[in-house]
């Protein structure tokens, strides 16, 4: 009876705090049956493949947008001394350090030999630099959570940990293998009663993690970890709490801690860019009953955010509002459309998947068909000129706005959308659409992006301020 627990990169560049409150402080009063998958260290993969929140290129970027310099190896160089930088802050002077100096260098060098080697072939008329891009881009992923992981093992062995480094990268593997059978063959000489495995949150697989996960890869392994490995328990740190909404807008003394949850609402959660976990690693912990449990980093004391599949609160609850901004509103009107909404619809969702547009929300009606997408300006433009041209006579607008959401595990609360509308009403706010679906776990509200902060403080304060509440927050009926 072990667990599988994720270490977040907030988390992971804090060593002294994953030691003190995560590894020597276990929920089962053992230091061992206990199995860590752990992420870079925080901006590293930003670094080494593009800003999350921004999209300025890191090394992948530059990469795969340029063979003509090697702008690249620039940033490369980088992001280097930035990965020695980190090892001086863990591991001060000494043999410790030189090693840990030896291992990341050793891969940077080897990435960078095959990136050039790379550019080199596709010089050639027969080699086409977009067939090998995303294994670049695994490749190149890869070394932040080798780094981490490496560098935490070692750390803990220095400490007394009989902890063991768990490469699953496939860094110079001679053979191809499921991510399955990839982690059966690591695991199938780990004694988890005395030893503490590190594992790397990139694994390295035949099909490729990134191509269905993209940056959720490492929940994915953290999930088939915890499937393969029949863990009684998978545990994400954070260095925050799943709470009632963001504290640093609703104020501390207001944003309470979830206690419990469910799965649908960890859904809900990621659709919105604010995963506890990506939905299709949730969905393995889901279907073999793996309770999944949220915990923040820096307050080991506290519980945390249990989630599991069949929880649904005692009364009808919104635990948590949420959100997202700078949403994308591309909305497509074209008068033959009644009649025709199906094929409209397929067309144009199978355009934001060619641009690999993550769509939030949408809504219709015989004419008209708005998409709500979270991704950057770029994208959207290449969306929308894909779609006037495929229909030349349609008129495509596209708007900046917000989505604010109540969630909860059960939302079968009489008038709870009038009362909902009445409280945005209240503050002044225009609603641009909104939308409740009959599983009653959710209701979204599309507002104007300047008006973001203040709906979903305008929501907590009328569901959630205004009743008392323990660890789980509940709207009573």
């Amino acid at each position: 009876m072990h667990t599988v627990e994720k270490i977040g990169g907030t988390s992971m560049s804090d060593y002294e705090s994953v030691r003190n409150n995560i590894i020597l402080k276990p929920v089962n009063a053992t230091l061992y049956k206990r199995v860590f998958v752990v992420s870079a260290y925080g901006g590293i993969t930003d670094q080494l493949l593009e800003y999350k929140k921004t999209g300025q290129p890191g090394v992948f970027a530059l990469f795969a947008n340029s063979m003509e310099d090697l702008s690249w190896g620039e940033k490369l160089a980088q992001l280097e001394q930035e990965l020695l930088r980190i090892n001086q802050q863990l591991f001060g002077e000494g043999e410790l350090l030189e090693k840990a100096n030896s291992f990341i260098i050793g891969k940077l060098t080897d990435a960078k030999q095959c990136l050039l080697d790379l550019q080199s072939l596709c010089q050639h008329g027969h080699f086409e630099l977009a067939s090998h891009l995303t294994t670049v881009r695994e490749m190149l992923a890869s070394i932040g959570e080798a780094h981490s992981a490496w560098n935490m093992a070692t750390l803990l062995q220095r400490d007394g940990v009989n902890a063991r480094f768990v490469d699953l990268t496939g860094w110079r593997a001679k053979e191809h293998v499921s991510l399955d059978m990839r982690i059966q063959q690591a695991f199938s000489k780990i004694d988890l009663t005395n030893e503490l495995p590190i594992v790397t949150g990139y694994a390295h697989s035949e099909t490729g993690l990134m191509s269905t996960f993209d940056r959720g890869y490492s929940e994915m392994t953290f999930s088939r970890i915890a499937v393969l490995t029949q863990a009684k328990e998978a545990v994400i740190h954070k260095e925050f709490h799943l709470s009632s909404a963001d504290p640093r807008l609703v104020g501390e003394e207001n944003a309470v801690p979830i206690g419990r949850t469910n799965y649908d609402v960890a859904d809900q959660l990621a659709n919105l860019g604010m995963e506890a976990i990506h939905p299709k690693a949730a969905k393995g912990l889901r279907q073999n009953d793996i309770p999944l449990r949220v915990k923040n980093t820096f307050e080991p004391e506290h519980a945390g955010t249990l989630i599991t599949g069949d929880y649904i609160s005692e009364s009808p609850c919104v635990e948590i509002i949420a959100g997202c901004k700078s949403i994308y509103a591309l909305e497509l009107f074209d008068q033959d459309m009644a009649g025709n909404l199906f094929e409209y619809e397929r067309d144009v969702m199978e355009i934001i998947k060619r641009f690999k547009g993550h769509v939030v929300s949408k809504d219709m009606n015989a004419n008209t068909i708005t998409h709500y997408l979270s991704t950057n300006l770029k994208t959207v433009k290449r969306i929308r000129n894909a779609i006037e041209k495929l229909f030349p006579d349609a008129d495509v607008n596209q708007q900046r706005v917000a989505i604010v959401s109540a969630i909860g595990s059960d939302l079968q609360i009489p008038g709870i959308l009038a009362k909902t509308v009445q409280a945005i009403a209240n503050s002044n706010i225009s609603v641009l659409a909104m939308h409740q679906s009959k599983r009653e776990v959710d209701m979204k509200f599309v507002v104007n992006e300047a008006d973001y902060d203040e709906a979903v403080k305008s929501l907590h304060a009328a569901l959630v301020e205004v009743h008392n509440h323990g660890q789980a927050i509940c709207l009573a009926s």
